[in-house]
């Protein structure tokens, strides 16, 4: 199973950072969850807002409600943020490395050669095991590397195997 997006072509946010000898073999998004707590705010925030507009209109507070509303904007448009940077961000699982690019204006690349992985797990929490995401926990020998944690990860059991597979091939794959 290959888990790749777009027709098996990255998205030239992330082909940029691919070196011309390499080939992807995993790119997902982050799972969706991601914005579960921008999205909690913005209703809570629309109802507070609500009840608040119903507060200060039976006591005729017109500067407040202005307030109360530019407040409550200000949270959606931290939402669309929050969005938009969730559709730019991607993680990569190439023959020679895993890359986990993010930032919409500020852009990150985190790396890790597959050479350097000695070991990778994946956890889930509760939430996590109901939505559909984990989180891949990598460790390499040596110092401190850029990509240690990847959170949010759709399929991580499928994608955990995928990329077991690639770390620790089985001696018949090359005895063909």
């Amino acid at each position: 199973m290959r888990l790749v997006t777009h027709g098996d072509s990255a998205p030239s946010s992330v082909n940029r950072y691919l070196l011309p000898h390499e080939h992807q073999v995993i790119m997902v998004r982050r799972h969706p969850a991601v914005l579960l707590r921008p999205v909690a705010e913005v209703f809570g925030g629309l109802i507070i807002a609500g009840l608040l507009s119903k507060f200060f209109g039976d006591k005729g507070g017109g500067t407040a409600l202005v307030v109360v509303w530019w407040l409550w904007l200000l949270l959606l448009i931290r939402f669309v943020w929050k969005v938009a940077e969730w559709s730019v961000d991607y993680f990569v699982v190439t023959s020679k490395r895993m890359l986990l690019t993010t930032g919409l204006i500020t852009r990150k690349v985190a790396m890790m050669p597959l050479q350097k992985v000695t070991d990778m797990s994946f956890q889930r929490s509760l939430l996590g095991r109901m939505l559909g995401y984990g989180e891949f926990i990598l460790e390499s020998a040596g110092q401190d590397q850029a990509l240690s944690t990847v959170e949010y990860i759709p399929y991580p059991e499928t994608l955990y195997l995928e990329v077991c597979q690639m770390l620790f091939p089985s001696k018949d794959e090359g005895d063909d």
